[in-house]
Parts: C-alpha cells; structure tokens; sequence
C-alpha cells in the first residue's frame, strides 16, 4: 500500500472543502429549519398551556355560575311559593269576609222577613178576631175601633 502524500493531502482539502460548503449551505439552513420548528413546538405547547388554562378558568367560571343559578332559582321557587300563600291568605281572608257579610245579610233579611211575618200575622189575628166576633155578634161593627181595639189587646199578649 502505497499512500501518497499529496493524494492524501488532496482528499484532505477536498474533504475539508465540502464540510464547509455543507457547513454553510446545508447545515446552516437545515439546523435553522429544526431550530425553528423546535421553537414552533415550544411555542405551541406554551399556547397549549394557556389554552388549558383559559378553559379551565371558563370551566370554574361556569361552575360558579351554574351554582348561582341554581340558588337564585332555589329563591325564585321560594319567593313564588311565599306569594302564592300569601295570595292563598288573601283568598281566604276575602272569602271569609264575603261569608260573614253574607250571614250577616241573611241574618238581617231573616229577621225583616220575621218582623214582617208577625205584622202579617197579628193583621190575619185581628182579622179573624174581628171576623168572629162579627159573626158571633151577628152584626157588623166599626171596622177601625174594633181594629184598634184588637190592636191593644195583641200588644198586651206580645208584652206579657
């Protein structure tokens, strides 16, 4: 084997000359392109992270929110059940004012009804007193005296 010196030393440059032609031209850019798309990854990932964050923020947000909601329905219910019994106490009250006025209407009107029920029947009493004694006395007597006496004696029973 025979090694020549400056055969060597050729290949040596030549060898010397295409790693920094590479170095240069292909490397260069090609370690760019991966040093970028390192820094891409890295960046999205970071994005990923805030992302992550952003929604489990919302997330929180909404489960506060839907507590909330739940609770302002929870007093919703509440002030509608309150309402309705008070409506319901209101109804009630109103009936039984309406109830004692018209008792007390037909308490009233009873009592009309039963004065004019014993005028009416103290009018049929003279009468059918008068009518008696008409017959009894054969003879008919003066209507208004007798009338008026008949009057005073029934007051004087009423009385007694």
């Amino acid at each position: 084997m025979n090694i020549e010196l400056w055969q060597l030393l050729t290949h040596a440059i030549g060898f010397l000359i295409v790693v920094g032609l590479l170095k240069k031209y292909a490397w260069g850019p090609i370690l760019d392109l991966i040093e970028e798309r390192r820094e891409k990854i890295a960046g999205d990932f970071r994005e990923i992270e805030l992302q992550k964050k952003d929604v489990e923020s919302l997330r929180n947000d909404y489960v506060v929110r839907m507590k909330e909601i739940e609770s302002e329905k929870r007093q919703k219910l509440v002030e509608g059940v309150n309402e309705g019994q008070e409506i319901a106490n209101e109804l009630k009250s109103k009936a039984q004012t309406e109830a004692r006025g018209i008792i007390t209407r037909a308490e009233v009107e009873s009592e009309r009804e039963l004065v004019k029920a014993r005028v009416q029947l103290k009018d049929d009493m003279i009468r059918l007193t008068i009518g008696a004694a008409e017959k009894i006395l054969g003879e008919k007597l003066d209507a208004e005296k007798d009338r008026q006496l008949v009057s005073g004696y029934i007051d004087q029973l009423e009385n007694a």
